[in-house]
């Protein structure tokens, strides 16, 4: 990961200058070009204008005396054009008959070029080919000859330097470019390193390994990595004694009532037992077995989505007051009031039998824990219906609330609660209300017990 980043960096810094340097480059070409013009133009009127002055005949003079200073005027262009070393100066001088020869032009200039006829015009010629700049402008000779004066330049003339800086620049950005690219390669592979390995030792069964938990105030992606994976160890790690847990507790269950089964079986065989509160024995531990066998099916069928649910409308009120018909004669052996309180008839779609189910899980659930009194409460809110169902038991610490529908919970602490005979009853209504498109949440009752909530959608 580190040679991956360390190799992106370093292209986007690359790609970065080649995309700077030739934007540079060319607009400093134009911008150096549209200023040589300027320069030119300027340049070489000032010097056609010199030379106007130079060769320019005194009208006041006499013939002979004006054509004597013409001639001198001629040997002195003559002379300067001999001394001239210029390589930017051009003179042009046609002849008698109008002709000029363009052989002292520099390539790739050509008279077709300076547009003779524009000169001859007077106007000023001002153009470029390639990076050479040029500038010309005419003057008339006393004789009826033309002079040119032609400037050029290289527009790049002066772009050397500037091209030079800009790569010693550019060798020390990359030079950066790479040393950055390290560092923050190392500290962002750095911690998926330590993920990684992290993980392998959570998978090879190491479910104690956690990475160093970040700040709080920290919420970026290698922040939230870290946590996912010290969530994932810990879910990890609790599931794995949940499950132990469950292995220990079914198997004390299943031991149990089979022990008893074998033993008053034994005694009728052996004829020292009384046989009818043997087989009343039996009987009980063969329905308690056969409640814990069902459970471990509904929750393994819940878990394998193999649960056949059949939806309908139907009166979630109607529902609790039919559970709590069924539970009267169990809650009043136990000295327990059970009631239904604030209600009224309220619509929800849902399997009659499962919910049936649930409802009867939950009120057997709280007549275990209950001391005094078991209330069912049906609401509903809007688009919600509820079913509350709240006892005066010791309620469930906490810090185990997020736990309580689990196989088998049992509090991290001394436990306070258990769900029912097989450990399963609260995971069971968990996902059979998830199932049938409800809710399940578990709080602190008013009365100090616990409080179980069913929440399906209502229906007109």
């Amino acid at each position: 990961m580190t040679r991956r980043i360390v190799t992106t960096i370093i292209g986007v810094v690359v790609a970065t200058l080649l995309m700077v340097g030739a934007g540079t480059v060319v607009l400093a070409n134009i911008r150096a070009r549209s200023d040589t013009r300027q320069d030119l133009a300027a340049d070489v009127a000032e010097i056609s204008g010199n030379l106007q002055r130079e060769l320019a005949v005194d009208p006041d003079l006499a013939a002979r005396p004006a054509q004597a200073q013409v001639l001198q005027s001629l040997r002195s262009l003559t002379r300067f054009r001999k001394i001239l070393t210029l390589d930017d100066l051009h003179i042009l001088i046609s002849t008698r008959q109008g002709q000029l020869n363009g052989d002292q032009l520099p390539t790739p200039l050509t008279l077709d070029i300076l547009d003779p006829a524009a000169l001859s015009a007077g106007d000023t010629v001002v153009g470029n080919v390639g990076n050479l700049v040029y500038a010309a402008q005419a003057t008339e000779l006393p004789r009826g000859q033309l002079l040119i004066v032609v400037l050029t330049r290289d527009a790049n003339a002066g772009l050397g330097e500037s091209i030079r800086l800009f790569l010693l620049s550019a060798i020390a950005t990359l030079a950066l470019g790479i040393a950055a690219a390290f560092i923050v390669g190392r500290r962002l592979s750095a911690p998926v390193r330590e993920a990684s390995d992290a993980a392998q030792r959570i998978a090879a069964g190491e479910l104690d390994t956690r990475l160093p938990e970040p700040d709080r105030d920290r919420h970026d992606e290698l922040a939230d990595m870290s946590r996912s994976v010290n969530y994932m160890a810990a879910t990890l790690q609790r599931n794995r004694l949940l499950d132990r847990q469950f292995l220990l507790s079914v198997s004390h269950d299943l031991r149990t009532p089979l022990t008893s089964i074998r033993g008053y079986a034994e005694a009728i065989s052996d004829g020292t037992g009384d046989p009818k509160r043997s087989s009343a024995v039996i009987l009980h531990e063969s329905l308690r077995l056969e409640r814990l066998v069902s459970d471990l099916l509904d929750l393994a069928k819940l878990e394998a989505r193999e649960f056949t649910f059949h939806p309908q409308r139907m009166d979630l009120l109607a529902a609790a007051i039919t559970a709590i018909d069924a539970f009267g004669p169990s809650a009043a052996e136990r000295g327990i009031h059970l009631v239904q309180q604030h209600s009224r008839p309220t619509a929800v779609i849902a399997d009659p039998d499962r919910l049936a189910q649930v409802i009867a899980n939950l009120i057997e659930n709280s007549l275990k824990f209950a001391r005094q009194q078991v209330t069912v409460t049906v609401t509903a809110d809007g688009e919600m219906a509820s079913l509350w169902i709240d006892d005066d038991g010791p309620g469930i610490a906490e810090a185990d609330l997020p736990y309580v529908f689990d196989r088998l919970y049992v509090a991290s602490s001394t436990p306070q609660r258990k769900e029912n005979s097989s450990g399963l009853g609260l995971a069971i209504v968990h996902d059979m209300m998830v199932a049938m498109g409800g809710t399940v949440r578990a709080s602190r009752s008013t009365a100090g017990g616990a409080r179980i909530m069913i929440g399906l959608p209502a229906v007109n």
